[in-house]
């Protein structure tokens, strides 16, 4: 059929008319002119909304037509609007306070309130919530925001008032150090598989960085028992309608109001003891289904959270269909400080287009997270177009401002005149801290050690200097993969050894290859028990020696990569020409109660002798682990594993080949072991454990250094390694027949602690721990530990049960970031 071309532009001109949207526009307030912040805005019985901003204005777009249009906020009277659109259109928005009228019901004194027989009904009904919806689909919107209230100009040296300058603060060191907006489609299918895209992404401030926004984090679901908010609280909060939530909250009656035709119910919740991991606020209630409609929490620091002093939430419901009511948007509202520093934002998510008929292959779920190279490169007009929630005043403000510093930070001639300044190197500096000299643009970094850091004491070695530099250049920027190569010189004062070493890391397709040579002095235990720092600060002051250590000349090479999922493997070969060592100094600052140095052999501490006879050795060491996780996030820079939920099980083999290259050693060791961290235990933490077990299947030539060693601690300042001792010598019980070791970790996380008035407030979590022991030599070593942690550190009480000189009890402090 042919056209003319007056009826060709009608039928364009129809389409553009048809396909142009209008937008609803305006602001919300209460009675008093107040803005409502973050009310929501939906079409009635659509899934299709928004959500105000912090300023209550809001911005919905949509084809032209007429609407039913929801305007709602917690604890406001619900307005529906009739709208027909055929234009952009303001609409401003007047909420008047919900006023509760009380039931019929007469309370005689020391009766129940209402309130318990909702919550009743509601818990009863938790588990049918729960499990209500088996799959579905929605997009979700996220806008954070985190503004930097107060800070000091400086802070243990550090020019704050400079640094917030160059992030685009004002002068007061005030203003919004994180600005995102996000957009995702969020896929769910029972019982907990997760999988999200995120199409689009936008951060102040940057234009080559992806949001950190993730839906599945600001995801909350008071249907669960327990709430388990990460690194804020390592104690599981409790929800107010959990089954045994009657234990833990107090519930008052406020009244009930009507809502679309259905009643809505205004319950208090009150924690009984304040300092329970519970929450504060309001619940809202539909009568007849007892489903949550609504609520406005809150938790503070009487509930042992961390960074912030007070966390609210809220989050509204909207109906989806017949037996269906989904959240239709969350926010997070936070204030915190530590020392002069005070920080104050929120997180928002606003949920549409809802599936819950969605058709799914299991295999989609591997991938968790996806984040293209394409998602922040929208520009600021699809922002004007998608964008649901308004921007601010100040919000416009920072991104306008921040635009501007972005461009500049990414441009060359900034980066080289910021490297210049940055760059400057001074010898008096360098005595005490490392120089790093930085080419942004080329990604190149070159790191020399800092000199006075690089000198320690040992007894074989004297004062020493073991001294470094490395270069790393990025050379894979899809994959964010690094060439590092770097070289280390040594020399002991009074054994006058010089010791020098290469290393070199080369990332090769899916492989990581390392290279290693040259002369080193090293550790006899190869988990490096006790650090150089403290044993020159043992040997200096106390005159205790606990390292011990011996010469090795090497040659090593090493590869590893991911099978699949959560299988990996790797492989080590290692040639090494071994020399017994002796002590050569017997210097120090201090010596208490006349104290001798013990000798450099651990089994003979009174007089020095050769541990073992000098030899060469030619070893491979081939390990796989698998943590039966599939699951990965997909980003720009290549796929990240997570995880699994289940323990990650070792195979390890080592072979000692003699005859190669004039090796001496032969021998086999075969060892397996199981382990898992941080596993959740509700209210009463979290759990660790690692078992391992090994045996030597031939130990036809062996020495000392091929010894199954374990992680031992004999001084105050321990490892805090699942893995590790309390009590046990360092060296002493190193096995090369057969062995059995296991360590089990509970972090009560504050269960007991937090009961006890003022302790509570240091917010401490107790730690008990298990340690096991077994060799034909050492049976049944036991050791308990008992002690709290604080953030990175910890103290602890140990006592070991064993016999004769193995039972030991002491103090240990322990500290790791």
């Amino acid at each position: 059929m042919k056209f003319t071309v007056p009826f060709t532009l009608l039928i364009i001109i129809s389409l553009s008319a048809f396909s142009q949207s209008f937008t609803i526009s305006g602001k919300i307030t209460d009675e008093h002119n107040k803005a409502i912040p973050f009310a929501s805005i939906y079409i009635k019985n659509t899934t299709k909304g928004t959500s105000a901003n912090s300023e209550g204005e809001y911005g919905l777009q949509l084809k032209p037509g007429t609407y039913d249009v929801q305007y709602k906020a917690v604890g406001y009277q619900q307005q529906n609007r009739k709208i027909e659109l055929n234009k952009n259109q303001s609409v401003n928005i007047v909420l008047q306070t919900e006023t509760y009228q009380l039931s019929d019901v007469v309370v005689k004194a020391g009766g129940e309130d209402p309130a318990y027989a909702i919550i009743r009904k509601a818990i009863k009904k938790r588990k049918s919530h729960l499990n209500e919806v088996d799959a579905y689909t929605c997009e979700v919107y996220i806008k954070g925001l985190q503004k930097l209230l107060a800070a000091p100009k400086k802070f243990l040296g550090f020019d704050v008032q400079k640094a917030t300058r160059e992030m685009g603060l004002d002068s007061n060191r005030r203003g919004i150090v994180y600005l995102s907006e996000s957009e995702s489609k969020y896929s769910f299918m029972k019982p907990d598989k997760v999988h999200e895209e995120l199409i689009s992404s936008k951060v102040s401030g940057s234009n080559q960085a992806f949001s950190y926004n993730r839906a599945s984090d600001i995801q909350v679901n008071f249907y669960e028992n327990i709430q388990n908010w990460g690194g804020l609280s390592l104690r599981p909060l409790v929800s107010p309608i959990a089954d045994n939530a009657m234990f833990y909250y107090n519930y008052k009656y406020i009244g009930f109001t009507t809502e679309n035709g259905e009643t809505v119910d205004k319950i208090k919740v009150i924690p009984k003891r304040g300092y329970d991991a519970c929450f504060q606020g309001y619940i809202y209630i539909l009568e007849n289904s007892w489903r949550i409609y609504g609520l406005d929490f809150f938790i503070t620091k009487k509930q042992n959270i961390n960074f912030v002093d007070t966390l609210k939430v809220s989050e509204q419901f909207i109906q989806v269909n017949q037996q269906a009511w989904m959240p239709s948007s969350v926010k997070f509202e936070f204030t915190g400080g530590l020392l002069s520093f005070k920080v104050g934002g929120y997180f928002i998510s606003v949920y549409k287009d809802y599936d819950l008929n969605p058709k799914f292959d299991k295999k989609e779920f591997k991938e968790v997270m996806r984040v293209t190279k394409e998602s922040n490169k929208k520009d600021s007009a699809y922002w004007a177009n998608e964008r649901p929630v308004p921007l601010t005043e100040e919000e416009k403000t920072d991104y306008t401002k921040k635009a501007v510093l972005a461009k500049k930070r990414e441009s060359k001639q900034y980066l080289d005149s910021l490297d210049k300044v940055n760059n400057k190197f001074s010898l008096l500096n360098l005595t005490y801290q490392s120089y790093r000299h930085v080419n942004r643009y080329d990604h190149e970094y070159y790191n020399l050690d800092a000199i006075f850091p690089s000198i320690r004491f040992n007894t074989v070695q004297g004062f020493n200097l073991n001294y470094g530099a490395s270069f790393s250049k990025q050379i894979d920027s899809t994959t964010n993969k690094y060439l590092v190569v770097g070289a280390k010189a040594g020399y002991g004062f009074s054994n006058h050894k010089l010791t020098g070493s290469i290393y070199a890391g080369v990332p090769a397709g899916s492989y990581n290859l390392g290279f290693n040579a040259g002369s080193e002095i090293v550790d006899l235990n190869n988990h490096t028990p006790v650090s150089p720092l403290i044993n020159s600060v043992y040997s200096l002051f106390e005159r205790q020696n606990y390292e011990k250590l011996y010469q090795k000349q090497y040659v090593s090479v090493s590869a590893s990569k991911r099978i699949t999922g959560g299988w990996m493997a790797s492989g080590y070969a290692e040639w090494a020409d071994r020399k017994s060592l002796a002590n050569s100094s017997n210097y120090s600052f201090f010596n208490p109660g006349n104290r001798d140095y013990t000798s450099n052999n651990p089994f003979t501490p009174t007089f020095d002798s050769p541990l073992f006879a000098d030899n060469q050795s030619f070893k491979v060491t081939l390990r796989t682990t698998y943590d039966f996780s599939d699951k990965y996030e997909t980003y720009p820079t290549g796929r990240r594993y997570l995880p699994s939920k289940y323990p990650t099980i070792g195979l390890t083999y080592t072979k000692g080949i003699k005859g190669v290259l004039g090796s001496d050693v032969d021998y086999d060791l075969l060892a397996a072991d199981i382990s898992k961290s941080n596993i959740n235990a509700g209210v009463f933490g979290q759990t660790s454990f690692f078992v391992g077990a090994g045996k030597f299947l031939n130990n036809n030539s062996i020495f000392y250094p091929d010894y199954k060693q374990f992680t031992g601690n004999q001084i105050l300042f321990s490892g805090t390694g699942i893995n590790s001792f309390l009590l046990l010598n360092y060296y002493t019980y190193s096995t090369y027949t057969k062995y059995i070791e296991g360590h089990l970790e509970q972090n009560f996380s504050g269960f007991f602690l937090n009961k006890i008035p003022l302790l509570r407030k240091l917010k401490l979590q107790e730690i008990v721990d298990i340690n096991y022991l077994s060799t034909p030599t050492l049976k049944n070593y036991t050791e308990l530990g008992v002690g709290v942690q604080y953030l990175g550190f910890r103290l602890m009480y140990g006592k070991s049960f064993n016999s004769g000189s193995n039972t030991n009890s002491a103090i240990r402090i322990g500290v790791s970031f």
